[in-house]
């Protein structure tokens, strides 16, 4: 089972935008022609116009005509992703996810205080970073929040969906960065096992009302991925 994908401009602009972050395309770099940069992604070049168009209009972008495009950093990190901490080694990587399961449930034993509803939707998931299938997510949002979530409208970046189908925007989060056993649940082909030691996330996310909607738990290969948060 798998969720909602972004559109295909949205995640070329949304990895650009982490190379970005990572470093791996400084202020100033010139990008690659059009066309060469969407045989890269894989896109038409119609789409990829529209990708960097988005990036132009986020002030990430200059275009120079008869120049080309070059990259240009905000003072503060954008994008669907600005909160997605895991990157691949080398840094960057887009991240996608598969839906394990989604189901309203009492809320686990253990867990921090949040939101106002003994129930909550625990939603399970495969995460790749730059196609590498190396963490495990199991994100558990207030009941109070919504009724009922259908798997199928689900996109890859929750808190995309949460803002688009549920008008529910994520202000700001605390992460507490460990190591913890994976998970019973974790199968192939997450780079995982069972019960083995992992890097491990803890989350707490508010909206920008300020209450505490979200908690969640992300176990990750330290061996292809790292966490990463960066100051400006």
């Amino acid at each position: 089972m798998s969720g909602t994908a972004l559109p295909r401009y949205l995640q070329i602009s949304e990895a650009l935008i982490r190379d970005v972050a990572a470093g791996r395309l400084a202020d100033g770099a010139r990008l690659p022609p059009e066309r060469e940069l969407a045989v890269t992604h894989d896109a038409s070049v119609g789409t990829l116009r529209k990708a960097l168009t988005r990036l132009e209009e986020m002030g990430l972008l200059e275009r120079v005509q008869g120049s080309g495009n070059y990259i240009r950093r905000p003072p503060s990190e954008l994008g669907i992703y600005r909160f997605f901490r895991l990157e691949l080694l080398e840094g960057g990587g887009l991240p996608t996810a598969e839906l394990i399961s989604v189901a309203r449930q009492a809320k686990a034993p253990g867990m921090p205080d949040f939101g106002q509803s003994r129930d909550a939707h625990c939603i399970r998931r495969l995460r790749r970073v730059g196609g590498v299938p190396a963490a495990l997510e199991e994100i558990w949002l207030d009941g109070d929040v919504v009724a009922q979530i259908e798997p199928g409208a689900l996109s890859e970046s929750l808190y995309y969906y949460y803002r688009e189908a549920l008008g529910l925007s994520i202000g700001s989060i605390e992460d507490r960065v460990g190591v913890a056993p994976a998970p019973d649940w974790a199968a192939p082909p997450v780079t995982l096992e069972p019960g083995v030691p992992a890097g491990f996330v803890e989350r707490l996310s508010q909206s920008t009302s300020g209450k505490t909607v979200e908690y969640s738990r992300t176990w990750f290969d330290s061996a292809r991925l790292r966490y990463v948060a960066r100051l400006r």
